[in-house]
């Protein structure tokens, strides 16, 4: 109800503004542009100009998704060259940035926030629902994006922005594409298809995409450690056997296919107002975690299932967008959204026949109303935000012999999360070389929890409740001694508040203990500072340093607890150790990004883009420990070459060895994941691929896509992955346009 509330007082000011307006029938285009003409961002919640903006914000643009052919949305972001992917299985892809990643770090498609209350802190595969094919325009925001986007952009915003059906004249217009792919390395099938038919004011886009991966196989060199020589069947009877695999390097059960559906409808009745109703669809086979059917107990495997289960995700958009001339704004943006998402988690140990099933759905419904004025030198962005996630979650076991099936506690209790926001950033040009901008959000947080669906398997009280009440901020500053460069400086205040993953999950975090929810949670906060210098010291060069640093105080991190005055209690038969969630540490990270290109005589071009990070976070005894999502340094270079109707790039793709003393605490004990030193310790081995990828205009509207990556056949890991990249994979796909 109170999203609905803010939709009434929205239209309500609405009403009143439009009636306010100037009787001129000009289209002010200048008030689209503003009074800067830099180049405008697109797939944020409103277009804004990254040259007056202190922060960093790299773009994949739909032609170098095109070259790359990346087969998911975690590796396009992968592209970027700033934001490190990390994999526990297959159907997955963590990002990480900065040294923050999962539920510290945001997702924003077509401007509306893809987090919901049950993001946790351990990897997120969320990100694989969006379709490559689809995406008009990637942006990374790196560093903290608070003021515009509330809790969890911490490490950084993603942002999406899919295809926008055209407007036509009078005359019908059609136009689409149509695309097919293999790939040898996973056996991988992809064939999309979307097609976009405009006349007059009207138009509609749909698009549909089929992937079909089979079981990846890694490279022939590397650490032993890495093989599987291993599978686990159940026969008719329910009874587990261990088989050797006959194909050590092929990750098996890996494998998982996906469907993509998008359906979007736009009306344009004039040039000042736009409107605009999407539809997307998302949903997966069940897949396996990878990094669970490696793990081993007494010299056996520990489990014979553990999978997830279809992650579905679908979701109904309204935009609304109407440019005018009035005191209050020159643009108005509302988005209404409903979202729905499902996963569960399905394993089993060996030689037990009890399955657990855990399922999770969350409802998020949501409101976005952005405003911005451009005055004489300066220009002022607005909004409010209502976003509401109701979450249920069941459990039960199921005997795989008999099928007869149990309740069980459920993953999470029956939540209600529902958060109101206000923000407003302001920016100046306080001469024809100085901007400086301000922003400020006031986020007011309410979580309701009900624990009577976790049945008896420990005393909970029936109902809580937490409010969090929340300002954030950032103040920064560019300058442009000369046309050529820019010198920029930047503070901000980020947070997250605690959300349904926080406050209510109870799981067994490791043997012996459990974890139990905490009601005392409050937000934890992010102090970021950085420093960035851009020069173009000749017209065919470019480059860019940005130092950055970033205190996390009130980490919410898990730590021994005492529920009823008691540091033990009996759980599933034996007695565990209570752990729970506690604003008790601290985390920091410092790092450096470089980013240089140059345009070379006959058409070569190079690029490269350098990552270092440093990360430390504050333990149980007040010790250090290695911060876990502070990735190893890492990056990549390309020689690009364009002719005519040709395009290639060689490229590589590296990152730095990470030594056992540097591996996260919490870590170390992963041994199925690490290579293993002289000394038994898990560490992660550095490695580096060569990879070529071409494309070549056909007649007709065709292209042909060519790529080999891994040239060298390496067995590798991306740090903290719990399954290996690719060995030698060619790559073949044919698009053509209409």
């Amino acid at each position: 109800m109170t999203c609905f509330r803010l939709f009434f007082l929205t239209s309500s000011f609405l009403a009143y503004a439009l009636s306010a307006q100037a009787e001129s029938e000009e289209i002010f285009a200048d008030s689209i542009r503003g009074s800067f003409d830099e180049a405008i961002v697109k797939a944020a919640r409103m277009d804004w100009r990254p040259v007056m903006s202190p922060q960093r914000v790299v773009s994949i643009s739909p032609e170098e998704i095109s070259l790359r052919q990346p087969q998911t949305a975690a590796d396009l972001l992968g592209l970027s060259g700033n934001v490190y992917i990390q994999k526990s299985q297959q159907g997955g892809g963590s990002p990480m940035i900065r040294g923050f990643a999962a539920h510290r770090l945001l997702y924003a498609v077509d401007g509306v926030r893809m987090n919901t209350a049950i993001f946790r802190a351990g990897n997120l595969q969320n990100v694989i629902s969006l379709d490559p094919f689809t995406l008009e325009l990637t942006e990374v925001r790196l560093g903290p994006g608070s003021v515009l986007y509330g809790s969890d952009a911490i490490g950084g915003v993603m942002a999406f922005k899919t295809l926008t059906p055209m407007i036509s004249d009078s005359l019908w217009r059609v136009k689409g594409k149509s695309a097919v792919r293999y790939s040898g390395a996973n056996n991988e099938r992809t064939a999309h298809f979307d097609i976009n038919v405009a006349k007059g004011n009207w138009s509609w886009l749909g698009s549909v995409t089929h992937f079909d991966y089979g079981d990846l196989k890694q490279g022939s060199h590397g650490p032993a450690e890495y093989l599987k020589p291993w599978l686990v069947h159940t026969d008719a009877q329910g009874v587990d056997h261990v088989l050797p695999n006959p194909e050590p390097r092929k990750q098996s059960p890996s494998g998982y296919d996906q469907w993509n559906v998008m359906q979007k409808l736009r009306f344009r009745p004039n040039q000042r107002m736009d409107l605009q109703y999407g539809f997307h669809y998302s949903r997966t086979s069940p897949y396996a975690r990878y990094d669970r059917h490696t793990r081993l107990r007494k010299g056996r495997p520990r489990y014979a299932e553990w999978d997830y289960g279809p992650q579905i995700w679908h979701k109904h958009q309204l935009d609304f967008e109407y440019v005018t001339l009035n005191p209050l704004f020159d643009v108005i943006r509302a988005k209404a959204a409903y979202q729905y998402f499902e996963e569960s988690r399905i394993d089993r140990t060996i030689d037990k026949p009890l399955r657990s099933t855990q399922i999770e759905r969350v409802k998020a419904a949501s409101l976005n109303v952005d405003f911005s004025k451009n005055l004489r030198n300066s220009a002022v962005y607005y909004g409010l935000e209502c976003v509401n996630n109701d979450v249920r979650s069941e459990g039960y076991t199921t005997h795989i012999q008999t099928q007869a099936s149990a309740p069980a506690p459920s993953r999470y209790p029956k939540s209600d999360w529902t958060s109101l926001s206000a923000y407003a950033q302001f920016v100046q040009r306080l001469h024809q070389n100085w901007d400086w901008e301000l922003g400020l959000r006031y986020n007011h947080d309410n979580l309701k929890t009900d624990f009577r669906n976790y049945g008896m398997a420990v005393p909970f009280p029936e109902q809580q409740s937490r409010l969090n009440r929340t300002l954030s901020g950032g103040l920064g500053t560019t300058y442009r001694p000369n046309k050529d460069s820019r010198l920029s400086l930047y503070y901000s205040r980020a947070f997250r508040g605690p959300n349904v993953d926080d406050m209510g999950k109870l799981f067994d975090a490791i043997e012996g203990s459990v974890m139990m929810p905490n009601p005392g949670l409050h937000p934890e906060y992010a102090h970021h500072f950085e420093l960035g210098w851009e020069h173009r010291p000749a017209s065919w060069l470019r480059y860019s340093l940005n130092l950055f640093y970033t205190y996390l105080e009130d980490a919410m991190v898990r730590r021994p607890y005492r529920w009823n005055g008691q540091d033990s209690i009996v759980y599933k038969g034996e007695l565990h150790e209570v752990l729970a969630l506690q604003n008790a540490a601290w985390a920091r990270v410092a790092g450096a990004q470089f980013h240089a290109e140059a345009k070379l005589p006959c058409g070569f071009s190079l690029s490269t883009n350098l990552n270092l990070q440093d990360g430390s976070e504050q333990m149980d005894d007040g010790s250090k420990s290695p911060l876990r999502h502070a990735a190893p340094f890492f990056g990549t270079a390309a020689l690009s070459y364009r002719r005519n109707a040709f395009y290639a790039s060689f490229y590589t793709d590296f990152q730095a060895r990470r030594s056992a003393d540097d591996i996260a605490l919490d870590e170390r004990g992963k041994t199925e994941i690490y290579a293993l030193d002289a000394d038994g310790r898990p560490y992660a081995p550095g490695w580096m691929t060569l990879n070529v990828k071409a494309a070549y205009s056909l007649p007709y509207g065709g292209t042909l896509h060519l790529g080999l990556e891994n040239l060298t056949n390496l067995r590798y890991r991306t740090y903290s992955s719990g399954i290996s990249a690719a060995g030698r994979n060619f790559v073949i796909g044919l698009t053509w346009r209409f």
